[in-house]
């Protein structure tokens, strides 16, 4: 579903130094933010005109997007913004498993006094949000599950998850599933008590319970007969 107009202009433009890495950026959070939809076409006379920048700047940025794997060109019609397939979201969400498990272990190590009063605040904000808007609730659970990775004190492993959470952001806008499950704030909680305990193992497994509930659900609504494909069964927490 496209957003309307009055929506996308939301994300406000400022023209810098570097006129092609501004144009790029801006392009690259307004896809990941659900400001143009999965799907969506991506003009470049039309966004030349919006963001006020020659062709030149707009083709260049798209074809970053392009190698980022976050447009797809169409043709003759130039580029829109990825959707990704059945296959391409199992695989995302196998690999998201591992990260994010391996993310909240590490976390519930290493995190900081100041890093679990983030946490806490990050995820008070996300459940504060709940039943509002799509793109801002989804844009708040990215950033929490951003900050439990911040809290691993991993480079490699922030910047794996930087680039997954790209495939992550176009597959929650694709399937806008997120609302849909009533155990996710429970889950949330679950791997943020985890993590403030120092139990390592028991985060691991809350956050990949987590990510595999997620799975399903986009797995169903990406496929009526997604079900039956061979994915791992959940594993069950202990309070």
């Amino acid at each position: 579903m496209h957003m309307t107009s009055e929506a996308k202009q939301t994300v406000a433009f400022a023209r810098p130094v570097l006129v092609r890495d501004g144009v790029y950026e801006h392009l690259r959070l307004a896809i990941l933010d659900g400001v143009y939809a999965p799907a969506e076409r991506l003009g470049e006379v039309e966004l030349g005109q919006k963001l006020g920048v020659s062709r030149t700047p707009i083709r260049e940025a798209l074809m970053r997007l392009s190698q980022d794997g976050l447009v797809q060109p169409e043709a003759n019609k130039g580029m829109r913004v990825r959707t990704l397939n059945i296959a391409e979201a199992q695989e995302t969400y196998r690999v998201r498993v591992e990260l994010d498990g391996l993310a909240a272990e590490l976390a519930a190590q290493h995190h900081t006094p100041e890093q679990a009063r983030v946490l806490q605040t990050a995820l008070r904000d996300l459940e504060e949000q709940a039943g509002s808007d799509y793109r801002h609730q989804t844009r708040l659970d990215l950033a929490f599950h951003r900050c439990i990775v911040s809290a691993s004190h991993n480079s490699v492993l922030e910047l794996l998850c930087r680039d997954l959470e790209s495939r992550v952001a176009l597959i929650k806008h694709q399937t806008r599933t997120y609302n849909a499950d009533p155990h996710t704030s429970a889950q949330h909680s679950h791997i943020l008590q985890a993590i403030l305990d120092g139990d390592a193992a028991q985060a691991r497994q809350a956050a990949q319970l987590h990510v595999r509930t997620f799975m399903e659900l986009m797995l169903q609504e990406l496929s009526p007969t997604a079900f039956s494909i061979n994915t791992p069964a959940p594993e069950e927490t202990t309070e």
